[in-house]
């Protein structure tokens, strides 16, 4: 499997890392830590050094209750750091929602948008089709600041499952192909601690929808519950839960700690071949 962006075929044959560069005064984990333009690149800089193989760049928060801010706002944020990304050698993706945002960071070099609504905003199919940029479109129901009362499902599998596939599907309806789309299952958008883990423990049927797998699963508040860890004492259960991620099939991980879960993944692969090679 691979997933295709403007510059760059991803290989998929290896679980890649997608490092955050949130360029905002508020994200849960670590907002205002990179707000300042220098400081994103050299965050950038830095995610790439330590094996980063995408980074993504933001410039509003959705962290749950998350004020919204305007196009201008939001560009304002990640123009100097977009410009500096695309030439670091690796995919660069911009996650916003926003199709004026979207036009202006495709314009500016980006390879990737990664939606939280799906290309579900007027306009955002539209800013989209014909790009050949990648796409990774998440399961949220509402939004940030109301996106936690709305909570409710039957079978949280098999309703992110349809919603995924049905935006997929009209996503190649307006031309976007088929390989340039990643799907999220939107782990902590809109689901409980409880809907979080069973959606994890049903990943496969996600993995089984053809298109790449994206999830984050990092630092996120279903495993403060668990552990009992404030936000940055959340590793070990991020990595537990990224490798648990990828062995029901997620593809991409998008991660705070890159290089933490480049050499998890290491060992992961090197577990991996030996089994191979035992059973040969």
């Amino acid at each position: 499997m691979h997933w295709q962006t403007r510059r760059f075929r991803i290989d998929l044959s290896r679980p890649r890392v997608m490092g955050i560069v949130n360029v905002t005064p508020d994200s849960f984990s670590d907002g205002g830590r990179h707000d300042d333009t220098r400081a994103a690149i050299a965050h950038c800089e830095r995610l790439v050094a330590e094996g980063a193989d995408i980074l993504d760049i933001g410039g509003e928060s959705t962290r749950p209750g998350a004020p919204r801010v305007d196009a201008d706002c939001e560009w304002a944020r990640i123009d100097k750091v977009l410009d500096a990304a695309v030439t670091l050698g690796v995919p660069v993706s911009v996650d916003t929602y926003k199709p004026e945002v979207m036009r202006r960071a495709l314009q500016a070099g980006a390879d990737i948008v990664n939606d939280v609504q799906a290309l579900q905003m007027p306009g955002a199919l539209a800013a989209m089709a014909g790009s050949g940029a990648g796409v990774c479109l998440m399961h949220m129901r509402g939004e940030p600041a109301s996106m936690m009362d709305l909570t409710w499902y039957g079978d949280v599998v098999a309703e992110v499952a349809a919603f995924l596939a049905q935006r997929a599907q009209a996503a190649q309806a307006c031309g976007i192909p088929a390989d340039c789309i990643a799907l999220d299952p939107g782990y902590g958008f809109a689901k409980n601690a409880s809907h979080n883990l069973q959606l994890l423990a049903g990943q496969r049927r996600l993995a089984g929808l053809g298109h790449p797998l994206l999830v984050g699963w990092s630092r996120k508040r279903t495993l403060g519950d668990i552990t009992g860890r404030p936000v940055d004492q959340r590793l070990p259960a991020s990595l537990a839960a990224a490798l648990r991620a990828v062995g029901a099939g997620a593809n991409v991980l998008r991660v705070h700690d890159v290089a933490a879960t480049v050499d998890a993944l290491k060992v992961w692969a090197a577990v991996d071949a030996a089994t191979i090679a035992a059973t040969e």
